[in-house]
């Protein structure tokens, strides 16, 4: 699980960061370490090639160790560093007088690129901006990096995020801008990539007086240093706080609809309203060795979700004999089933032998009844484990292997990757619905009662992602114990506060995360809050 925007550079926009999560088949990594990539294409560039950015996340759901012959490789911990470079500094200033903001001195080492900002006067209305412009002398594809903004309830940030971009012909294109829609004549900051040669960047103190209330004061830095008896203290740059809205994603008429003989799956998703649709469910023993619980126990957690009124699990694989024990179960206790087709590695294909393995115990299992969704994936997109075409082929090759079933298909991605057009683009010619991940705890400007708020926000920004598609929420809960992420505090009762919050909001359309908490899941997080997302006590569940 993750929070829906978990990709932060240095903001340029007043705000924080919200979080996200790390899903891994066999080991939790509560924090994403920055990464450094290239981005590099073979036919076209647009200006730079190394891009810096910072995935904050909390654990999602994992797989206990599962005895073997073979020990499992010990899992991989990525280390994190920031990434601090000469960004003018923003200042929010909310009453008037005589505010001194220090001097701040940035050391760079070497060429660095990042989300920087500019700034420019619009009239009222709405207006695209920013972008990266490219001229392509054929049709041609160019992956490139792009300056954008992710918002997440009052939490606007600014990001660096990279597109794979199809030109059809030849021409001048320009790829990603932002949308912003003001109603008055103001000044309007718009993210840029920006980037940074090596050096000493210093900001100077700065003593500014404020005559006007709800400022943002920008401290840019001087390069090179200069010395103390020639510095002229600039006056510090004001601009009127304004609130930049979410990129508008692309939405063309139509999106390329996957070859099928099968009708297109009708009727919705979901269950009553101020009731939860689902939960997640892991045949998995809680304890810290974890292992596979039996047939009997399988039945017995099935049992009590259906006598409390649930309707509905979600499985995320078929190991640990999910089909037959949960499926059994399932069929005796009138409860339906949204399957999963996990993929933890790179190789993103039916071929993938893990992959291969679940569509074969799928089809041979094939009690297509109890089935009321295929989620193919579970942020893989986010784990690098697929690329968006790759995914939505892998999703058409289920639909054309799963015979028997004509019900509806989807992934589950954060709110965040939806957002990229790549992304849709790829993927909403595939899916039947747009499922996606959101944790109101990882926000770190939420807290319990306002749970259900955000992630209703949520569920709203992926309802109009896809045009003509509905979507869902797989995956959203609160833990008991952990420590706090900002305003978002674990605690039974803030657990109790939270789920109710979100039940009531838009249960009928969300699966809770989870029906145990699992001792197995790793301790070692800044939140310490994976093993306690276990939700039965708060939903009346006996188990």
């Amino acid at each position: 699980m993750k929070a829906t925007f978990a990709v932060a550079a240095v903001a340029a926009l007043a705000g924080g960061v919200s979080a996200g999560s790390i899903h891994h088949r066999h080991a939790h990594d509560a924090h994403r370490a920055l990464q450094k990539k290239s981005y590099e294409s073979a036919n076209a560039t647009c200006g730079c090639t190394t891009i810096y950015s910072t995935y904050y996340g909390e654990a999602t759901l994992s797989f206990p160790p599962v005895p073997t012959s073979t020990p499992a490789p010990p899992p991989v911990t990525e280390s994190s560093t920031a990434v601090v470079v000469p960004t003018p500094v923003p200042h929010s200033v909310t009453s008037t007088g005589v505010y001194t903001f220090p001097a701040t001195t940035i050391t760079l080492t070497e060429s660095t690129t990042v989300c920087g900002a500019t700034s420019t006067g619009v009239p009222s209305g709405t207006h695209t901006l920013g972008g990266v412009t490219t001229i392509v002398s054929t049709a041609t594809t160019v992956t490139c990096p792009y300056a954008t903004v992710s918002t997440s309830g009052s939490v606007t940030t600014s990001v660096i995020e990279t597109t794979t971009y199809v030109c059809p012909s030849a021409g001048t294109y320009t790829i990603a801008p932002t949308t912003t829609t003001v109603s008055e004549s103001t000044t309007v900051t718009v993210p840029v990539v920006t980037s940074y040669p090596p050096g000493t960047y210093t900001q100077p103190e700065v003593v500014t007086t404020i005559t006007e209330t709800s400022t943002v004061v920008y401290c840019p830095f001087n390069v090179p240093t200069p010395s103390a008896s020639t510095t002229e203290i600039p006056a510090a740059p004001t601009y009127p706080a304004v609130t930049v809205s979410a990129p508008v994603i692309p939405t063309p008429s139509t999106y390329p609809t996957p070859s099928s003989s099968k009708p297109k799956p009708t009727g919705g998703l979901g269950g009553a309203a101020g009731k939860p649709w689902g939960i997640s469910y892991t045949p998995y023993e809680t304890s810290a060795e974890g292992g596979c619980k039996s047939a009997s126990q399988v039945e017995q957690d099935i049992a009590a979700i259906a006598a409390s009124g649930i309707k509905t699990v979600r499985v995320y694989s078929t190991d640990c004999d999910t089909l037959p024990n949960v499926g059994s179960a399932c069929a005796k206790h009138g409860v339906k089933m949204i399957l999963g087709i996990f993929i933890d590695s790179p190789g993103c294909s039916a071929s993938h032998p893990s992959v291969a393995e679940q569509i074969s115990a799928i089809k041979s299992w094939a009690k297509w009844e109890l089935v009321d969704l295929i989620s193919v994936g579970n942020e893989a997109i986010f784990h690098g484990y697929c690329q968006p075409s790759e995914l939505a082929s892998l999703i058409s090759e289920c639909k054309s292997q799963f015979g028997g079933y004509s019900g509806q298909y989807t992934t589950a991605e954060t709110v965040n990757i939806w957002q990229q057009s790549d992304v849709a683009g790829a993927l909403c010619g595939a899916v039947d619905v747009t499922g996606a991940n959101a944790h109101a705890f990882f926000n770190t400007e939420t807290d319990a009662s306002q749970a259900g708020q955000f992630v209703k926000g949520q569920l709203k920004i992926v309802n109009d992602i896809c045009p003509g598609k509905e979507g869902i929420i797989l995956e959203t809960g609160w833990p008991s114990k952990g420590n706090p992420m900002g305003l978002a505090i674990p605690g039974e009762s803030e657990q109790l506060t939270a789920i109710k919050s979100i039940v009531e909001e838009c249960g009928d359309k969300a699966v809770l995360f989870s029906l145990t908490s699992d001792q197995w899941k790793s301790p070692d997080s800044p939140c310490a809050c994976e093993q306690f997302f276990g939700c039965a006590n708060v939903l009346g569940i006996s188990i």
